[in-house]
């Protein structure tokens, strides 16, 4: 019995020892086996165990779990937190808009729930509210952490703005700033939004000026050496300068070498302008858009130390600028500028020039300039108008009258006689101006229902042009070119 005990410690002890290997001096090395570590990484949401929950904003969900619960750990607790009920049913309440995972053990370590949560506002709510104030909207919302996507289409660019401003407002906490950034509009207007702008300025102007003046001239000899000379030049201090050529009214000479000349300046000048100009301009809705037909002028600012001019060019002609808004079914709201300016003299500036010191210090002769000045009609308001209706956009009914009389004083008080040392001068003014905007929606045609102003135009040849002082060719219905006509005052061909 003793015997067969030893045998099984024996044996026990063969497969327990460990193996020796000869080291290089011949000795045996015991070696041992290097320990077995184990090393596993479980990633949340991929996992058996793993379940997928979309989570509003101050909203709850109660989880039930198959068997008691001892630890649980929230990823993000600003994002979600979780309420242990009872050992079995679990609270999560998604505090604030983000990404957060949740896991649940039992007391011996078991996993027994991994829960990928994502917490964001309620979408279905914010999109049934969208679609119940504005009508007729097929609108589809996505969020991007606490930001909002809107797609989809609407009537107007009114309803678009509507949409949006409801989003702001639902993911905007009360008492605080409006999120104006936190909302992406990409919602796609259905109607039309394309509006052209027709303005059409007409103005009738009428001016009359007339003048009338004396000039004297008269030379006398009081006593035998004591000569006389007068002399009178009275001038159109209104008008600037006369417009007539002088008469003159010689009353020869008077006994004793005596002698009177008068000069008569009488003129009367009438005008009558007429301007009319209809600039027409397409945009999207919402966009603005700028048009100008003229030029620019230059006019000087500065000198440089060596009297050089320095120039800026400023625009002139017919301007017109505006930015479209389509409220609704053929009802646009328009920001709306237009503007006549055309270079004219009068209140010109005018340098005469004179000496200047370079930046070497010598004395040089600066020409003189003249600055035109500009005449311009101008307005700018904001409309709302249907498509293809009118409206009196601004309107100027001026009348202007001015008159100087400049004389001696004193003798141009004379009864009658006081005509003869002053000059009169009159102005008069009457000026109509009206200014029309027609607003259309338009869509886009084919090339071949569009006609141009130089279609049909064919120039002379040079016999034409030198024989029968023709610049354009002249044919009949047999030789002209297979073009479309233009209809409408909207341009002018040559046939």
């Amino acid at each position: 019995m003793k015997f067969a005990r030893l045998l099984t410690i024996a044996a026990l002890a063969a497969c327990f020892s460990l193996p020796a290997v000869a080291d290089g001096d011949g000795k045996d090395r015991v070696t041992r086996p290097e320990p077995t570590q184990k090393l596993r990484i479980r990633p949340g949401g991929s996992g058996p165990q793993s379940h997928h929950l979309n989570l509003g904003i101050n909203k709850a969900v109660i989880i039930e779990l198959p068997e008691d619960a001892r630890d649980v750990l929230v990823s993000n607790p600003q994002v979600v937190d979780a309420v242990v009920r009872t050992p079995r049913q679990v609270y999560v309440v998604g505090m604030k808009a983000g990404p957060a995972n949740a896991f649940f053990f039992t007391a011996s370590g078991k996993q027994l729930l991994n829960l990928e949560i994502r917490v964001e506002r309620d979408m279905p709510e914010l999109k049934s509210l969208i679609e119940r104030n504005v009508k007729g909207a097929d609108i589809t919302v996505e969020t991007i952490n606490d930001n909002v996507v809107i797609n989809g289409s609407v009537k107007n660019a009114s309803d678009a703005e509507a949409a949006r401003q409801i989003a702001m407002r639902y993911v905007t906490d009360p008492d605080k700033q409006l999120k104006k950034d936190a909302v992406v509009n990409r919602v796609a207007i259905r109607g039309g939004d394309q509006v052209m702008v027709r303005v059409r300025v007409a103005e009738m102007q009428r001016s009359l000026a007339k003048q009338f003046g004396v000039d004297l001239t008269a030379a006398f000899d009081v006593g035998k050496n004591l000569p006389i000379s007068l002399s009178s030049s009275n001038p159109f201090s209104l008008l600037g300068q006369a417009l007539s050529s002088s008469t003159a009214f010689n009353f020869g000479n008077l006994k004793g070498g005596n002698s009177v000349e008068a000069i008569v300046k009488a003129f009367e000048r009438s005008g009558l302008i007429r301007t009319l100009a209809e600039p027409n301009l397409t945009a999207v809705s919402g966009e603005s858009a700028k048009f100008l037909a003229g030029g620019e002028f230059p006019v000087p600012v500065a000198r440089d130390r060596d009297g050089n001019v320095q120039i800026e060019f400023k625009p002139f002609g017919v301007g017109l600028g505006f930015t479209p808004v389509v409220l609704s079914e053929g009802r646009i709201s328009l920001r709306i500028s237009t503007e006549v300016s055309e270079i004219t003299g009068e209140n010109a500036f005018v340098s005469q020039g004179g000496l200047a010191v370079d930046s070497d210090g010598n004395l040089i002769q600066v020409p003189g300039i003249t600055i035109p000045g500009l005449r311009v009609r101008r307005a700018e308001t904001t409309v709302e108008l249907p498509s293809g209706g009118s409206m009196v956009m601004a309107g100027l009914l001026q009348q202007s009258m001015k008159q100087n009389i400049d004389g001696i004083p004193g003798l141009k008080n004379l009864p009658i006689l006081g005509s003869l040392f002053q000059s009169r001068d009159f102005q008069s003014g009457e000026t109509e101006l009206v200014v029309i905007v027609t607003p259309y929606l338009v869509e886009a045609t084919s090339p071949k229902n569009l006609a141009l102003p130089t279609d049909g135009f064919v120039p002379a040849s040079d016999a034409e042009t030198i024989l029968l002082s023709r610049l354009n060719a002249v044919y009949g219905n047999k030789g002209a070119p297979a073009q479309g006509s233009l209809k409408g005052p909207v341009g002018f061909i040559v046939r």
